[in-house]
């Protein structure tokens, strides 16, 4: 059972350390019973120059209309219409959205946050840690712990409050460690770097 009384920043020891070894990503499917399995999605074609245009730009300004993106690389606004749709369909282009200040969005509490869990749940805990206000990105990692989660809390309470008691209840969670920001920068494409995605 993780240490509940421990603060953001740090660690919280294992019940058992040596009775769950480290998660590994799941193995490819064998025919036996266990979690179900996610669904396939096809190869994504080839790109092009034009297509890696179209992804520089799209990053920069996810609002460019279809007639700029089109005047930009050079074809038609029926290629470029067809090209962006393709992109979205191979699932290159996962959504559209803004690049958000959180502090000024009223976030001004933000951490990287390490878990270790039991092997083989990454999938549930991944589920559960979606669900989490805040949680803005998630990755399964090497090392000394598993998981990696950036979150993005009110104030420091509500930080404290999301850790002590959303994720270290997950019963999959062995261990904590939070990781205060005290300043980040957004690195997306600038048109200063225009070898990006070549």
């Amino acid at each position: 059972m993780a240490d509940r009384g421990k603060e953001p920043g740090q660690a919280t020891p294992a019940a058992t350390p040596s009775a769950a070894p480290p998660a590994v990503p799941p193995a490819a499917p064998t025919g036996q019973a266990g979690p179900a399995a996610e669904p396939q999605v096809p190869p994504a074609r080839p790109l092009d120059a034009i297509d890696r245009d179209i992804l520089r730009i799209l990053r920069t300004d996810g609002r460019a209309s279809i007639r700029s993106v089109a005047e930009r690389v050079h074809v038609s606004r029926a290629n470029a219409y067809a090209r962006i749709n393709r992109l979205v369909e191979d699932g290159v282009i996962r959504g559209f959205g803004a690049r958000v200040d959180h502090e000024r969005a009223g976030q001004g509490a933000s951490a990287y946050i390490t878990l270790k869990i039991v092997q083989n749940s990454w999938r549930t805990v991944r589920e559960q840690l979606q669900a989490l206000p805040g949680a803005t990105h998630i990755a399964l990692v090497s090392g000394d712990f598993d998981v990696l989660l950036l979150v993005h809390t009110p104030d420091n309470r509500a930080l404290r409050e999301l850790v002590l008691t959303r994720i270290q209840s997950i019963p999959e969670v062995l261990s904590t460690r939070t990781l205060l920001v005290f300043e980040e920068t957004d690195l997306g494409p600038r048109p200063d770097r225009p070898a990006e995605l070549a």
